[in-house]
């Protein structure tokens, strides 16, 4: 069966936000408290989200996931008061089934989406803001929703105001694994719905560096994967990027949020962060004969006779993202 996921990024983010005016206590006001759930929401939103719902992503004919502000229209059109809706799509991604989907055409399209552990804090903040806040949409959908619908009020809310963004290190970096991330699951999604998991161990031997180093260019950084068990010779971890890994392993294992590591030196900033699977992620790096089928156990032996990034189970530690890029002139 075909199957598409809200994400395939478990990854815990800490944003920089803007902060209003504060109390007496020295906490964010009410104003600025809604903003930066708002904008925590939206940064989540596209973050575990987008890889499969992204409105910019292809015609409605080639997609491998219903735009989110699809989503947001059905969900809109079975729940009008704020609190049924959230309450709707977090009982949904807790435990998907066709039965309390509202979404049957994409459920017959692409499948019903598989079983993942989200914090429930962070599908709550998507949700409300889903419900709160105009999102982006593909060109296609409006005229696609009202033949089918009528209703010009599927994507209602308050339009979410820009938010200048900053030279920020961490920011950046982020920007950049993520991204990266984006494309190559993206492209890893579309071949495994296609042509299945086989074809997907094919196109990481054929296209995984070719589309990193295309995104190395565009951003202007060396971005790298690199692992303690790496499946490519060529993505082994140095000593530098080895003490990371244990520093994110125990970070992970703890449950707590985690923050990326940064280093400056002469004029660089060296960013990492942790690559943590889940239930996706096993189909070609969990164990063989269990979660790995026979036939992709095979292709994995004749492209990769030294793997050894297999063995994991979800919300564990399989790598890190190493990006190096010029530090930012207005970082201070």
């Amino acid at each position: 069966m075909k199957q598409f996921s809200i994400s395939l990024l478990v990854v815990l983010l800490m944003f920089s936000c803007k902060q209003g005016p504060k109390t007496s206590e020295g906490e964010p006001g009410p104003v600025a408290q809604l903003a930066t759930s708002s904008e925590e929401g939206k940064k989540l939103m596209e973050t575990k989200c987008y890889l499969c719902h992204n409105p910019s992503v292809g015609e409605h004919d080639q997609r491998i996931g219903p735009p989110m502000v699809a989503v947001k229209a059905h969900y809109l059109d079975a729940y009008q008061d704020r609190e049924s809706f959230v309450a709707a799509i977090m009982e949904f991604v807790k435990s998907p089934s066709e039965d309390n989907s509202k979404m049957r055409g994409a459920v017959r399209r692409f499948g019903i989406m598989p079983t993942q552990q989200f914090p429930e804090d962070e599908v709550r903040k998507i949700a409300e803001y889903l419900y709160d806040f105009q999102i982006d949409e593909p060109d296609w959908f409006r005229e696609h929703w009202m033949d089918r619908r009528g209703d010009s009020l599927y994507n209602r809310g308050k339009k979410p105001e820009a938010v200048p963004v900053k030279q920020i290190p961490k920011e950046m970096g982020m920007k950049y694994a993520l991204e990266t991330k984006k494309v190559l699951g993206k492209n890893l999604m579309g071949t495994i719905q296609n042509k299945g998991v086989e074809e997907a161990v094919v196109f990481c031997n054929e296209q995984a560096y070719p589309l990193t180093d295309s995104m190395s260019t565009n951003f202007n950084a060396r971005i790298k994967r690199v692992s303690d068990k790496p499946r490519n010779p060529e993505n082994a971890a140095n000593t530098t990027e080895l003490a990371h890994i244990e520093t994110f392993k125990d970070q992970v294992a703890a449950g707590g949020s985690i923050e990326p590591i940064l280093t400056e030196e002469d004029g660089k900033v060296y960013f990492y962060y942790p690559i943590v699977t889940n239930s996706m992620c096993l189909n070609c790096h969990g164990t063989p004969g269990k979660t790995i089928q026979p036939q992709v156990v095979q292709h994995l032996s004749q492209l990769y006779p030294d793997d050894k990034a297999t063995g994991y189970d979800v919300d564990e530690v399989r790598g890190i993202w190493s990006i190096v890029f010029d530090a930012p002139a207005d970082s201070n």
